[in-house]
């Protein structure tokens, strides 16, 4: 099966367009989000304003969905989260910290893998400037993980 559709104008559009497209979407509504409410709030207010503004886009989305752990053959609960999992396509982490490290990129590489995603961005919104706080991070094809 092909991973290329057509849109509306009967031109062809690849996955890959697709999620950079979702990508930009996104980035465009944090950078309205911070611009609005700038740094110092607490992460869940972000979180709230993104929905929203994803809302205002016309823009699906899933907020705190669970994500399994698979050890050993069995889904077990961990109590792990996605702060957003945008068309079922983008996996977003939200953090309100003076600087991200490898750590949260590392972390958000663990998310992509447990949740199958390929693509992830790590938003950053306790900054001045939100282009100097977004980590885009990609995998290549979702392997079934177990921790």
């Amino acid at each position: 099966m092909s991973d290329r559709t057509l849109t509306a104008e009967g031109t062809e559009t690849t996955e890959r367009e697709k999620v950079n497209r979702l990508t930009e979407i996104v980035i465009g509504s944090a950078i309205d989000v911070q611009r609005v409410l700038g740094p110092g709030l607490l992460e869940s207010t972000y979180e709230m304003c993104l929905c929203r503004e994803l809302a205002l886009r016309g823009v699906p989305f899933e907020r705190q969905k669970a994500i399994p752990v698979i050890y050993k053959g069995v889904k077990l609960d961990c109590g792990y989260r996605a702060d957003l999992i945008v068309d079922e396509r983008l996996f977003l982490e939200i953090k309100v910290i003076d600087q991200t490290s490898a750590i949260h990129d590392a972390q958000l590489l663990s998310y992509l893998k447990l949740s199958g995603l390929e693509v992830g961005l790590l938003i950053n919104f306790n900054v001045r400037l939100l282009r100097h706080g977004i980590h885009r991070k990609v995998i290549g094809p979702a392997e079934e993980v177990s921790l």
